[in-house]
């Protein structure tokens, strides 16, 4: 039993009731931490074929940045409504499938922590090492009692673990998979964030994802979000997805997957209400309740766009030689020079 009160993991389980058999539900993990049992659930909807493309949510890494999970809960009740009387939803789940891991991190959720239980920064956890300008912020090894820490990268924490497999069985093997982890806590805008973060390299996609980019501003020319590589803001040690990019690249020359971060610019929260700073979540979730439907709702737009992108992806991902070299290049001189 809970000893305090759990609402995204009791919101979850309730939106797992009412989505019944049209959902597959698994539970990845269970952590144990103080004599409690956290679950680490998976919702899957749509197409169960290897051949259908797929695009994976992912929220709550770090604990604090919560308001990822209530996103995506708040997406989740959302397709609920729309299976009922959707023809055109249902046709897309027909052609693709959505994956949802609203908790990654259920116990850094529950106690409001940054880190899992055992005090490691799941985003700092994967056995891959920056290369760069390497700070404190970046991973440390020394003591997890400092944030950041890595822990042990030879021996993957349970969470991390559960992220990986998940994503080794429900988007690599996808013809094209794209996956949406969201995170709050840096910046004043919202920030799109592909690889790498662990170094300036550019990554194998690049003149994809320069496509999708353009795409996106063509169709939504007024979208709130900076588009870029992560590596253009920070470097760090033991990113999941650089780490998981590096794997796919290596076993799947014939499909694509791209990882994208949602980085929900909090500093704007705290802009316009200084005191929720001296919150435990001020930095990084908005306190506000107006502040937190506004964010549940935002965001919309964008993971429809992904969606439909995966649907009909001729415009973005089937490049001939040489619009993917311009693309290519263009990319370059936008992020790179």
């Amino acid at each position: 039993m809970m000893t305090k009160y759990f609402p995204e993991l009791q919101q979850l389980e309730k939106l797992i009731e009412q989505l019944g058999n049209r959902a597959e539900v698994e539970i990845l993990e269970r952590v144990h931490y103080r004599g409690q049992e956290f679950p680490i659930y998976c919702i899957s909807l749509g197409a169960k074929g290897a051949d259908v493309p797929v695009l994976g949510l992912f929220g709550g890494v770090h604990g604090l940045e919560k308001i990822g999970s209530e996103v995506i809960l708040s997406y989740l009740q959302t397709i609920i409504h729309l299976l009922d009387w959707d023809k055109g939803f249902n046709a897309r789940l027909e052609k693709s499938r959505l994956v949802f891991v609203p908790i990654v991190n259920p116990v850094g959720v529950y106690w409001g922590t940054r880190s899992n239980g055992n005090g490691v920064d799941l985003m700092r956890n994967a056995p891959i090492e920056g290369v760069g300008n390497i700070k404190l912020y970046s991973g440390q090894q020394l003591s997890s009692k400092l944030p950041w820490y890595r822990g042990d990268t030879s021996a993957m924490e349970t969470e991390a673990t559960a992220l990986c497999q998940i994503v080794r069985q429900q988007l690599f093997n996808a013809p094209l998979a794209i996956a949406l982890d969201l995170h709050s806590g840096f910046g004043i805008r919202d920030r799109l964030w592909f690889p790498y973060a662990s170094s300036k390299q550019p990554f194998a996609s690049l003149a994809e994802m320069f496509a999708l980019k353009k795409l996106f501003d063509r169709s939504y020319p007024h979208h709130i979000y900076k588009i870029e590589p992560t590596s253009l803001e920070y470097i760090i040690n033991g990113d999941l997805w650089d780490y998981l990019y590096d794997e796919f690249i290596q076993q799947n020359n014939q499909k694509l997957f791209i990882p994208l971060t949602l980085e929900m610019g909090s500093w704007l929260w705290l802009r316009k209400t200084p005191m929720h700073l001296f919150h435990r979540h001020g930095l990084f979730h908005p306190l506000l309740p107006h502040r937190q439907q506004r964010v549940m709702r935002r965001h919309f737009i964008l993971i429809d766009f992904l969606h439909r992108s995966l649907l009909y992806p001729d415009s973005w991902v089937q490049l001939n030689e040489t619009q993917r070299d311009n693309y290519h290049q263009d990319a370059l001189r936008l992020w790179y020079d």
